[in-house]
């Protein structure tokens, strides 16, 4: 199985809305990045979007 690299992706925010998502990502005990992955998931989902569910290989 081939594995993906992850990307990068840069977006500004204001300093506020960092704060909430930093705030709601550490009450899931997630990452800031891993938090944002989710929502855009589950946005994209409620819009009818469909994104292939990446599996890893940890054993390796």
């Amino acid at each position: 199985m081939t594995e993906t690299k992850s990307t990068t992706l840069t977006v500004r925010v204001h300093p506020a809305v960092k704060e909430g998502l930093r705030t709601v990502a550490e009450k899931e005990r997630r990452s800031l990045a891993n938090m944002i992955e989710v929502m855009i998931r589950q946005y994209c989902d409620h819009s009818g979007v469909q994104i292939p569910e990446v599996t890893t290989n940890q054993n390796k």
